[in-house]
């Protein structure tokens, strides 16, 4: 597995935990929105080292309590259950951060039990997704890993970056459907500032008053609704 980034302490990328946070080089999608665009190749100059981050959790025990996997696109790669596997057996939980594009690898990582939560980015609607990731998506995989991490017994969320331009909020509430039943479901407002495309920078973001209009659409369908 190829490391692109590091950061040893999270407070707010595992829910209830303090957390380190690990991102996988590589991803097979472009959204124009995203603030990790040196995380799409798959290979890089300056990778972390896996057992530089081993070295790191063996003295952090009792210290810290969860190490999330995030991206780039972690089920790109191979050795993820092994990673998964080696972080358990030090005694931390595990968080997978996804884009939900190959429901086979989640599926045989819920059967294998390697991780305590998973977070979903949730691009679009079906019919937007294309343009939201800007390449080809296979829908049928973006909904068959909806379905299988809602059935799942692992605590879950599902989350959409709504940006200008891309998302209009009177599209938002057929969303409703696809993550009726969830643990949890984020709307985050769009972060102009890194964006992959340049072009989108200089579009500003919903105003929170806006966003707030959609809270009863969501609350009494999931049972943690919450916007950022």
């Amino acid at each position: 597995m190829i490391f692109g980034g590091w950061q040893k302490c999270t407070l707010i990328d595992f829910p209830g935990k303090i957390a380190t946070i690990l991102f996988t080089q590589g991803c097979d999608f472009r959204c124009p929105y995203c603030h990790n665009r040196g995380l799409w190749p798959r290979k890089t100059e300056s990778p972390v080292e896996w057992e530089t981050i081993f070295e790191f959790l063996k003295t952090r025990r009792g210290k810290l309590d969860g190490v999330v996997i995030s991206g780039g696109e972690p089920t790109l790669h191979g050795d993820l259950p092994e990673v998964l596997a080696k972080i358990h057996e030090l005694g931390f939980a595990t968080k997978l951060d996804t884009n939900g594009h190959r429901p086979d690898v989640l599926e045989g990582l819920f059967k294998a039990n390697l991780f305590d939560f998973v977070a979903m980015d949730l691009k679009h609607l079906p019919a937007h997704y294309a343009e939201a990731c800007g390449t080809n998506v296979l829908i049928k995989n973006i909904l068959r890993s909806v379905e299988l991490i809602k059935k799942s017994s692992i605590d879950h969320e599902f989350r959409t970056t709504v940006v200008p331009g891309l998302h209009r909020l009177e599209d938002l509430p057929a969303l409703a459907p696809i993550v009726q039943g969830a643990r949890r479901f984020t709307l985050q407002n769009f972060v102009p500032t890194h964006a992959a495309d340049g072009t989108f920078r200089a579009r500003k973001p919903f105003a929170r008053t806006e966003l707030e209009e959609l809270r009863p659409i969501f609350t009494p369908i999931v049972e943690i609704f919450t916007i950022r």
